[in-house]
């Protein structure tokens, strides 16, 4: 077979002709003619984009009749040799065949001899990251001071994995996934000079399947021309490289986000029926939706997106019809059953588990209409006297100070010096005043009440407890309660505090009381059910 694949037939012969790799081509053509060239380089980045199409053209660069040179002749002996790989003075070494400490040693004994024909003599080992540890040791002090007719290249798509002592050794170059526009770009330019006409969709679809590699991509190319005659359709495409149109993601994701169960189901099936690959379709659904929540910020969408501007267009138009709250809590949801979907043995059965647990799921409240509930529910709450006064405040009090807030004068209480006759609404309207004004304080005088009304005399009832005592008789404390009990019976009161028996009958009633509710809560069957299902312990019953 004389055919010669589009990676090879178009690979780039000039540093110019690298797509996208300028911040190392430009180094090294300027490394070249300044004469300041590394005797060991280390290329390094993703699969596919121009590690060892680099190393040749330095290769070319220093060993043309013109070097040195950035801009190598290609038609020289060296250029020629270097391009069909039949360089007597240039080695290619696939390391991963090549990794034992004998081929090496090998390798370090025939460095001494000189060139035939080319200045320098040049090894470029690829995958060099498959050589094993002897070897690596093995080379270290030839890397370190080769002789000078000897240049070491190094190409890898995982440099973790190579020994701190060698990469001290190199200069390193870290190669970029090439963008979703220059490869379409370039295949553009491809199908034209071999006169296929090929939609801008069809290659937009193949550049997105290469993933940032220009070799994969000019290899799918390859299939979908081989496999057409003249014009090629877009489902042709689709079909050749089995991957789902992106008009079905689209849909699929509206209907999703619309709750709309039998259209997802519907849509699955018909993905499973054609064959296309389940948990490769369940990546395009997550990163789609990954997409459409950068896209609904609008904060640099088409750096952080990387596809075609039609389709960043539709992006935007679906985005706009949802929420961003929506689209995260899908999003969320997603990504959390990526792993059981990934490691299923029957994916599309966890798929469709993991699709109507999403829609069956209630999306978490904005906070603007969680306090708005919360307002309505406290509303709903408040006894029906003290309603006018709440309604003229917010319902949430997180950050207001006490002295800035509004009061609604205490119309219902008698402005004289009498005590009312229903003692328990001017101790709640008292308890209303203190909960903004001091609420740990509040908090004491709620177990406590008031007892003997007396004219210019307050007596409060404090339970046999020496901390609530304590922190009401504090000075401050009791000159905040003595403020509050003037404004709510406009005028000043003496305050007696008196201690509360905790024998009386009522207190007894009421603990008796307490204690049936208990009993009869331990008793019930849905707390044994939980106690048993969740090997939980009671630890206490409370009684509101």
């Amino acid at each position: 077979m004389s055919y010669l694949v589009l990676a090879r037939k178009y690979r780039p012969q000039t540093f110019d002709q690298v797509v996208e790799q300028t911040h190392i081509t430009q180094t090294l053509s300027n490394a070249i003619s300044s004469g300041r060239v590394a005797h060991a380089i280390l290329f390094s980045g993703p699969r596919g984009t121009g590690k060892t199409t680099v190393a040749r053209i330095l290769a070319k660069a220093l060993n043309c009749k013109e070097a040195p040179t950035p801009v190598p002749c290609n038609d020289c002996r060296s250029c020629v040799e270097i391009t069909t790989g039949h360089a007597v003075d240039v080695f290619e070494i696939d390391g991963a065949s090549n990794n034992s400490v004998d081929q090496i040693r090998d390798l370090r004994d025939n460095i001494k001899y000189m060139p035939a024909h080319s200045p320098y003599k040049i090894y470029i080992i690829d995958e060099v990251h498959m050589l094993s540890m002897a070897a690596f040791n093995a080379l270290l002090k030839t890397l370190e001071e080769p002789p000078p007719h000897v240049m070491f290249m190094f190409a890898t798509t995982e440099p973790h994995k190579i020994p701190i002592t060698i990469l001290s050794r190199c200069q390193r170059h870290d190669f970029r996934r090439i963008s979703l526009n220059s490869i379409e770009k370039q295949m553009a330019s491809i199908c034209q000079q071999e006169s296929y006409a090929i939609a801008e969709e069809s290659l937009g679809l193949i550049a997105q399947e290469a993933s940032g590699s220009m070799r994969d991509a000019l290899s799918l190319l390859d299939q979908v021309l081989s496999c057409s005659q003249g014009a090629i359709d877009h489902q042709q495409v689709t079909d050749i490289l089995g991957v789902v149109d992106r008009k079905i993601i689209f849909s699929l994701s509206k209907s999703i986000l619309d709750s709309d169960i039998p259209s997802v189901l519907d849509t699955l099936d018909d993905i499973y029926d054609r064959g296309y690959d389940i948990k490769k379709f369940y990546a395009d659904i997550l990163e789609h939706f990954r997409n459409l929540l950068v896209t609904s910020m609008n904060k640099k969408v088409d750096k952080l997106v990387d596809l075609p501007a039609g389709e960043i267009e539709q992006l935007r138009a679906q985005a706009q019809l949802f929420s961003p709250t929506s689209l995260t809590h899908v999003f969320d949801l997603l990504f959390k059953a990526e792993a059981s979907i990934r490691l299923s043995a029957q994916p599309k059965l966890a798929l469709e588990i993991a699709l109507i647990r999403i829609l069956q799921a209630k999306p978490t409240l904005p906070i603007d209409v969680l306090i708005d509930k919360l307002d309505a529910l406290r509303q709903e709450m408040v006894p029906s006297s003290a309603k006018t006064e709440i309604r003229q405040q917010p319902a949430i009090r997180a950050f207001d100070h006490p002295a800035t807030q509004p009061e609604k004068p205490h119309e219902d209480i008698p402005a004289s010096d009498d005590l009312p006759g229903d003692l328990e609404a001017a101790w709640q309207k008292i308890a209303e005043i203190m909960a903004r004004k001091n609420p740990s304080l509040s908090a004491s005088l709620s177990k406590c009440s008031l007892k003997n009304p007396q004219i210019g005399l307050l007596e409060i009832e404090v339970p046999d407890n020496g901390f609530t005592l304590t922190m009401i008789q504090r000075e401050k404390n009791m000159a905040v309660l003595k403020a509050v009990c003037q404004e709510v019976f406009r005028a000043p009161k003496e305050i007696r505090l008196s201690a509360k028996s905790g024998h009386d009958e009522t207190n007894s009633k009421k603990k008796n009381q307490d204690d049936q509710l208990k009993q009869k809560a331990l008793s019930h069957p849905l707390v044994a059910d939980a106690i048993e299902i969740f090997n939980g312990k009671l630890i206490d019953v409370k009684i509101h």
